[in-house]
């Protein structure tokens, strides 16, 4: 069942990707536009995870240097010092997007600083650039790249075999990389600069997970996967002798060379029937361990095999944990303990059902010992608990029957390490997160080693969709792939749980009552049961609707302004409206099946919808529609479209392509006419937040192109003029799904990634009508008592990120605050939001603004600001309130 779902998310997003991705650029307009004129502070809404993680690479001469690569969401270098992951390619831009999946990472053992990273999301046509090869000589901070003359699937089927990149660890200007359909292999002599196929390589793999396939998704050739050096057979300074290499081949799956790469041999006697998943060799040993499947990953898989190939002999033992027949999964993560070379693990990746299973060896694979045993079924006896009080949702709120346990272990395990300089720290991905132990060595003493998510700062969902409430608990509404979506109270933290009570497998798009925002509804993909659920209080509890017959997806839906009716556009049949909460639905005629929805946000009987060209208006509440005679609209489906709160008729379309109309339209009669903002050449989504202070209109958000620029975009008065608010090294790929300003805090804006979850931003501008505005009070009068939490969110070499709430712990309320504290260390604030602020010497003071110095008794105010730090990073010991001493939590 969850293969199924996984699997259709995968090529849903693929889809999706194809239907909304810029191929060519078009015919520049002149544009008032001022290009990063205004400073933002970019941050994730706090998920953690939420995807796959198909490899990992320790760094082999440099302790605590890691890195992780995600098959859409780019890559990540792990940080000791936060024990977080901080993203390296944010800078990918929209036109080459595809360049956010990783297929392989390799980290340069002669050389730490640099890193290289094998680039390209799809080998088929969804994905309209070639790979490319990466490299960075300060890890990862800022890259070069090389174009290859072909395509690179990070989210191709085979994609958590690997690593298919790998540096020469005695002579690091040579690198190979095993290719796709049918590419073969390929050498860099100059340090990733130039490559050149290995024209003497014998095979370039021959395995497709579907040749019925017509898309060229499962019917790719998954070619050549890993490259494996035997270091044992190389000088410093000289090309190392021996190499493996692993070929998608049942019959021909592992060659070497001897000469350094000259020529190359079929490893003889080598197992038949099986993929080489992984290939890691114990050098110190003279064993190559092989990870076998008879399927590509990184979902299937039914039998599977571990081998060892002694390197000096020849000889090959088959060091299975299970037999064959008792395998319903296939091995693929693998990995050896590089201070104990004996030890061995390797990861039963296909195995959802009742768990993963991981395998642990320390006698070279003689005999093996496992995560968990039965001891009389259905019960279990696990050598390991699990805490996942960081990331609770992982739960997936469930409660299953034995042997099935919550959370799990995991799934779809391809990428499995032990720390290379810390047996007692393993890492290993899967399909929704990455989990870790610093106990491991527990297992062989008879203890039990924690496992927790170690993946904090590695945010890798898919979002479809966002909203932004105007009042309610909950800040922000987010609709996504594969794990659903979730209700966001706080940014900084993790939220408890994804949306339940339907669980979908995707939530396709939400929407809230905008006169009433307690009435919130979402639509998405299950299995079975219902496809549409609402929620009466802000998003925080659930109860499923009754499909229309017919319904087979979730499509998208619209609240009516008081949220008294619904109208809904699902997949598999046509649109649908209703009254109260869809215990029955009814057609709704005059507009086309598979037409996008929304509803006016003023005039709860008015409802929008678009299909191919046309706009339709409806102001019966659904029931009817009527074509608008508006022309000149964009010719395909690849349009979004929002009316603004506050304003009856006061509708914003985007969307468009590069052979026909593209841009962003504007109607203030209900949809009746739009006119074309000549100064947008592109746009694809569009978004409204709070309005800047002095503004009569609420600020425009749009991810789109303007005086011939790639962006996220900002206008304050009507779309008559436009800031850009992001910069070139935040780009985040393709951000063309969904985006919403905040209409509670000035500059806030929430931009939808494909991989790298939601992305917020907050600004630094003065003259908005929110943080740094200029309009706080006066300093209050202290009175009662408040206690104040600092708390530092991230930190980096430099600089860091810190949140600060203030909490009226006394009787009265304040019409003002003036919070003041001195840095232990120096540190000097950069930029600071939700508040004015100065700073002299160490000295900092921070000032409400005009919208938030009210602050009841028992209620409390958050800001929060970014640094520069050198030599410590240290908390301030106290915080006066005016001359009052605040508690510090």
């Amino acid at each position: 069942m969850r293969r199924t779902r996984i699997l259709t998310a995968v090529l849903a997003l693929a889809a999706g990707l194809l239907a909304g991705t810029p191929p060519a650029l078009a015919a520049n307009h002149s544009a008032q536009v001022t290009l990063a004129a205004d400073t933002y502070t970019w941050s994730n809404a706090r998920i953690d995870g939420g995807g796959f993680v198909p490899g990992i690479v320790f760094n082999r001469s440099e302790k605590n240097l890691a890195y992780a690569r995600t098959d859409i969401g780019g890559a990540y270098r792990w940080s000791e010092s936060t024990k977080t992951w901080t993203p390296l390619l944010d800078s990918v831009g929209w036109n080459e997007w595809g360049h956010t999946g990783v297929v392989s990472l390799a980290s340069d053992s002669v050389d730490p600083d640099k890193v290289y990273a094998a680039v390209g999301t799809y080998t088929n046509s969804w994905d309209p650039t070639d790979g490319a090869v990466l490299r960075s000589s300060d890890r990862g901070a800022s890259w070069q790249k090389t174009d290859l003359p072909f395509k690179l699937g990070g989210n191709m089927p085979g994609r958590g075999m690997g690593e298919r990149l790998a540096v020469d660890p005695d002579k690091d200007s040579v690198l190979y990389l095993g290719a796709p359909s049918g590419k073969g292999l390929w050498r860099s002599t100059d340090s990733g600069v130039t490559w050149s196929q290995v024209t003497d390589f014998p095979n370039v793999g021959n395995y497709v997970q579907d040749a019925t396939d017509t898309t060229g998704y499962a019917s790719d050739n998954q070619g050549i996967v890993w490259v494996t050096f035997d270091e044992s057979t190389g000088t410093a300074g000289s090309a190392t002798k021996t190499i493996y290499v692993g070929v998608a081949d049942k019959d021909n799956a592992v060659y070497r060379s001897t000469d350094a790469g000259a020529t190359w041999t079929r490893l003889a006697g080598q197992p038949t029937g099986y993929l080489a998943h992984k290939g890691v060799l114990d050098a110190k040993n003279g064993y190559l361990y092989l990870a076998y499947s008879d399927k590509g990953g990184p979902y299937d898989g039914g039998k599977g095999q571990l081998w060892r190939y002694a390197t000096a002999t020849g000889t090959w033992t088959n060091i299975s944990p299970v037999a064959e027949a008792d395998t319903y999964y296939g091995f693929s993560g693998l990995t050896v303990d590089r201070q104990h070379p004996g030890t061995v693990m390797a990861t039963a990746y296909s195995s959802w059902w009742p768990d993963t299973q991981i395998f642990r060896s320390t006698d070279s694979g003689a005999t093996w010992t496992k995560t968990w045993d039965y001891t009389s079924y259905p019960n279990r006896s696990n050598r390991y608990t699990i805490d996942v009080s960081s990331s609770p949702w992982l739960t997936f709120g469930a409660n299953p029957s034995p042997p099935e346990q919550s959370p799990k272990l995991g799934w779809m395990t391809e990428s499995l390490e032990i720390d290379p300089f810390d047996s007692d720290r393993m890492m290993y991905g899967t399909g929704a997160t990455l989990y870790g132990t610093e106990d491991l060595t527990k297992w062989d003493s008879g203890g039990r080693f924690t496992v927790k998510p170690m993946v904090q700062g590695l945010e890798e969902t898919s979002v479809n969709d966002l909203a932004a409430p105007p009042s309610g608990g909950a800040q922000l509404f987010s609709a996504l792939g594969d794990i659903g979506g979730f209700r966001h109270t706080d940014l900084t933290k993790v939220p408890s749980m994804m949306y339940t009570s339907p669980t979908f497998s995707t939530t396709t798009s939400l929407d809230f009552a905008e006169s009433n925002p307690d009435i919130v509804v979402r639509v998405g993909n299950l299995d079975s049961g219902p496809h549409i659920a609402f929620s009466t209080d802000n998003g925080a509890d659930w109860f499923g609707g009754t499909d229309p017959s017919g319904v087979s997806g979730g499509g998208t839906v619209a609240a009516a302004a008081d949220g008294s009716r619904f109208v809904w556009s699902p997949a598999g049949t046509g649109v649908q409206y209703t009254t109260g909460f869809g215990s029955s639905w009814s057609a709704s005629s005059g507009i086309p099946s598979g037409a996008a929805v929304e509803s006016d946000r003023v005039d709860p009987k008015t409802f929008y919808g678009f299909k191919s060209g046309k706009f339709y208006v409806s102001t019966d509440g659904g029931a009817t529609f009527t074509p608008s005679a508006a022309t000149g609209l964009p010719s395909g489906d690849s349009v979004r479209f929002k009316a603004l709160p506050g304003t009856k008729g006061d509708v914003w379309l985007a969307g468009g392509s590069t052979d026909g109309a593209y841009g962003l339209w504007h109607s203030t009669d209900g949809g009746a006419t739009f006119a074309k903002l000549s100064d947008v050449d592109q746009a694809d989504t569009v978004g409204f937040g709070k309005a800047a202070t002095g503004a009569s209109y609420q600020t425009l958000y749009t991810s789109a192109k303007i005086g011939g620029v790639r962006g996220i975009f900002r206008s304050t008065d009507e779309g008559a003029s436009w800031t850009r608010i992001n910069d070139d090294a935040h780009q985040w790929g393709w951000t063309g799904a969904a985006i919403t300003g905040d209409p509670r805090v000035y500059g806030r804006v929430y931009v939808s990634a494909n991989g790298r979850g939601v992305i917020y931003g907050d600004t630094s501008d003065s003259s908005g009508g929110g943080g740094g505005d200029g309009g706080g009070g006066t300093d209050p009068t202290p009175f009662g008592a408040c206690t104040v939490t600092y708390r530092i969110s991230n930190q980096w070499t430099g600089g860091f990120q810190a949140d600060v709430q203030l909490t009226n712990t006394g009787s009265t309320a304040w019409s003002g605050w003036s919070l003041g504290w001195s840095f232990p260390n120096g540190q000097t604030v950069g930029q600071l939001w939700n508040a004015d602020w100065t700073q002299s010497g160490a000295a900092v003071t921070a000032r409400n603004v005009s919208w938030n110095g009210t602050v009841a008794a028992g209620s409390s105010v958050s800001f929060g600001f970014t640094g520069t730090w050198s030599g410590a990073n240290g908390r301030p010991s106290s915080f006066e309130l005016g001359d009052q001493t605040c508690t510090v939590a």
